[in-house]
């Protein structure tokens, strides 16, 4: 009955965990460059339950064997194990704004060993080293630097701060950053051959394991991409679907209540009447 308990309580723990993973996404909707979270549910190890038995021996001296008779396999509730962004890219919304760039993938090779299709991401820099965003709604601050709203510089593809003497500046789609059709400097993008690999921190932004830097996409074989000035990538959450899987583990959590509270009353069922010993 006790196991029972427990079962039921890590299946309400896990639709909680999945039902904030799910509100995250719905409140991140409209924020530029943003991944979907998607949660990944796995059991426990089972247990395989045995009961201790005897048999006798019909001899002189009534010997008893004892012998273990299987009951059953027990499962010990879910739990979810971790949640991995979806990195779909998003609709390419336009803006009007210099400083708004949206990376757009084309050819994107494929990792053999996940089978998961790589992606491009702007560099910016980041407490613990390089760090990658595929937010795009970049501003000139007040010393020139060009910065995400968050307040990370964006990087160059030699790693260095990019410095600009004035806000009216192009990008083209390879990247470069002209002034008065001069260039003066290059969008720093790194290409991830498996974006699971990655670690999400906020803001919108992942680093690597390790902090160690991506590819240049430059650089990299088979990368194809282009980069679009007056453009944004927008969020790939699908709102529709995440309202029917916050609904779905609403009612997965409710049936989960229903059962706890049911066990409930048989324990109490048990204690104030099945064992109450009679005078």
């Amino acid at each position: 009955m006790f196991r029972g308990f427990y079962t039921v309580a890590t299946g309400m723990l896990a639709q909680q965990r999945k039902t904030e993973m799910l509100t995250n996404n719905m409140a991140n909707a409209n924020t530029p460059g943003y991944k979907a979270d998607q949660a990944s549910m796995r059991a426990f190890p089972e247990m395989l339950l045995e009961r201790l038995e005897s048999a006798q021996v019909p001899t002189e001296r009534n010997f008893s064997i004892p012998f273990n008779q299987t009951v059953g396999t027990l499962n010990t509730g879910v739990y979810m194990q971790e949640t991995i962004p979806k990195f779909l890219q998003g609709d390419i919304q336009e803006t009007g704004r210099k400083a708004d760039i949206a990376l757009v993938n084309g050819n994107m090779p494929t990792d053999e060993e996940s089978g998961m299709q790589g992606s491009v991401f702007i560099t910016v820099e980041s407490a613990g080293g390089p760090g990658y965003t595929r937010n795009g709604n970049l501003t000139v601050n007040g010393n020139g630097f060009l910065t995400t709203n968050s307040g990370y510089y964006v990087l160059d593809e030699n790693g260095g701060r990019i410095q600009l003497e004035t806000d009216d500046f192009k990008v083209s789609e390879t990247g470069e950053i002209l002034v008065e059709d001069t260039a003066v400097s290059r969008l720093g993008v790194g290409f991830s051959e498996n974006p699971n690999t990655m670690i999400k921190q906020g803001d919108g932004l992942f680093v690597t394991e390790g902090n160690e830097p991506l590819q240049n996409a430059y650089e990299a074989d088979g990368v194809v991409f282009s980069a679009k000035q007056g453009y944004l990538e927008r969020s790939n959450v699908d709102a529709s679907r995440t309202m029917t899987d916050m609904m779905t583990a609403y009612r997965a959590f409710e049936a989960n209540q229903k059962v706890l509270q049911a066990y409930d009353r048989s324990m109490e069922k048990a204690a104030n009447e099945i064992g109450r010993v009679n005078g």
